[in-house]
């Protein structure tokens, strides 16, 4: 299970590992990727331009500057990474976090064109796709510590 020392949930040989600081730090290598493709594509816009394509109220507060928000144009902040202290829980919402990340990268493959959009963020769908088979070992390991009689799938050594 989750190793204080190491940082990591391991598989008993060894074999693998998931260093919760490695994909913490490759997950902030995704968000400052795709920053630079937005503002690649947005750098030299024409005033009409933006106004034409609807990206007027965004460069009134950001300019082209990239600040990290949904489509939807909710902001980034710290409520978007969810932990309980569960092991389980956490490992599950790791899981919905790697799934949502490709579909998203789905979605903008679906509307890109441009080889240098499609590339990297095909490059970043295939790391999602990585950290959740990752993640999934992972929650294996991790309920194979637990009884095997427990259904529910809770960690018995908190309740």
């Amino acid at each position: 299970m989750l190793s204080p020392k190491r940082n990591c949930l391991s598989s008993k040989k060894g074999h693998r590992s998931i260093s919760v600081t490695y994909v913490g730090t490759e997950e902030l290598a995704h968000l400052e990727m795709v920053g630079t493709i937005v503002y690649q594509l947005t750098r030299n816009l024409t005033q009409e331009e933006i106004q034409k394509q609807g990206f007027d109220a965004y460069f009134i507060d950001h300019t082209t500057g990239v600040y990290p928000a949904a489509a939807s144009g909710a902001p980034f902040s710290a409520a978007c990474i969810a932990v309980t202290g569960d092991t389980l829980a956490d490992i599950n919402e790791d899981l919905a976090a790697e799934q949502k990340a490709r579909v998203t990268y789905d979605n903008i493959l679906r509307f890109a064109d441009d080889p240098d959009v499609r590339d990297p963020i095909k490059f970043l769908r295939e790391r999602e796709i990585v950290h959740y088979q990752r993640f999934g070992e992972g929650l294996r390991i991790a309920t194979d510590r637990l009884d095997s009689k427990n259904f529910y799938a809770f960690n018995p050594s908190f309740d």
